[in-house]
């Protein structure tokens, strides 16, 4: 019995997935499960290049919209779903495709993580938040580290967010954290398909993405969530630029200087998608985002489809 398919687009930030979704939908029956983990909050639209209403009317997409800010969201979560919603659309006779450049979203989904089902401790994580400002981001990811070193190797020190929670697991738990990297592979014949493009280039393109975000009104989204009663201390705030633009808000810089900052997040993030999503990943077929390179993903799933099914 031949496996289900599921295609995958995977890539950094701003390199054009979404468009590369809806240009295959013109070909294939597919629809989109968005693997973005700032794309689930409501509110959030344009800070997170959510897909345009036109391009959702056009292409059915999924896991977009589905919390408000204020709302915990877990990866077991996101995988729960995103299974469920595959499943849903192989029943429709659709292709699935899961599009998204979150490594942890696309990654659990793909290779089946075993993801701790350990829901948020908001008193632990207020403790643990509390003895990072007192002793220091690095004395917490040391303490992962002398609990979990496995962990440890692949959480970027920086990232405080997931040092809390890969902490709170092993408390609450008692188990490892590192133990969601045990797998449990689906049951789909995937396809990877990588977007990339040269780095100078890359910084080029969302640097401009980031001016056109400023223009359609995204310091005016920040203020309306604000205004709403959402803190800025929430996980969801500290997506790409919505702490950059909340300091600007607080007059604690210009807007330029918020701007510049935006810019210099998002190229050490797309650094950071580079390591989920290696170039020499034997399982991406990568291509160039260029107009001239579509026919030929078109032909890669195509055959695919054509072996798969």
């Amino acid at each position: 019995m031949k496996r289900k398919p599921l295609l995958a687009i995977v890539g950094p930030t701003g390199v054009g997935k979404t468009a590369l979704a809806a240009r295959l939908a013109k070909h294939f029956p597919l629809e989109v499960i968005s693997a973005d983990s700032r794309q689930i909050y409501i509110g959030m639209d344009i800070g997170t290049a959510k897909p345009t209403p036109e391009e959702r009317a056009a292409v059915p997409h999924h896991l977009v919209d589905i919390v408000r800010p204020d709302q915990d969201f877990s990866l077991a979560e996101f995988q729960r779903m995103a299974y469920r919603t595959i499943a849903e659309i192989h029943g429709r006779g659709n292709l699935p495709a899961l599009v998204g450049g979150t490594g942890q979203y696309v990654r659990a989904v793909l290779e089946g993580w075993r993801v701790p089902e350990v829901p948020p401790n908001r008193l632990l994580r207020e403790w643990l938040g509390r003895l990072a400002e007192e002793r220091g981001k690095e004395w917490l990811y040391l303490a992962l580290k002398a609990i979990d070193p496995q962990a440890a190797e692949f959480i970027d020190p920086a990232n405080l967010r997931r040092v809390v929670r890969a902490l709170e697991v092993c408390i609450v738990s008692g188990r490892r954290f590192s133990e969601s990297r045990e797998k449990n592979p689906p049951p789909y014949d995937i396809l990877r398909i990588g977007l990339t493009l040269p780095r100078d280039e890359l910084y080029r393109r969302v640097d401009a993405r980031v001016d056109r975000m400023i223009e359609s009104g995204w310091v005016e989204e920040v203020e309306r969530l604000l205004a709403a009663g959402y803190s800025p201390d929430l996980p969801s705030m500290s997506a790409l630029g919505y702490r950059e633009i909340i300091s600007y808000l607080q007059g604690e810089v210009s807007l330029e200087e918020a701007i510049r900052r935006i810019k210099i997040r998002t190229h050490r993030y797309i650094r950071q998608q580079y390591s989920w999503f290696s170039l020499s990943d034997p399982l991406i077929k990568w291509f160039e985002a260029r107009e001239e390179e579509v026919p030929n993903v078109v032909s890669a799933v195509r055959a695919w489809l054509d072996r798969a099914t």
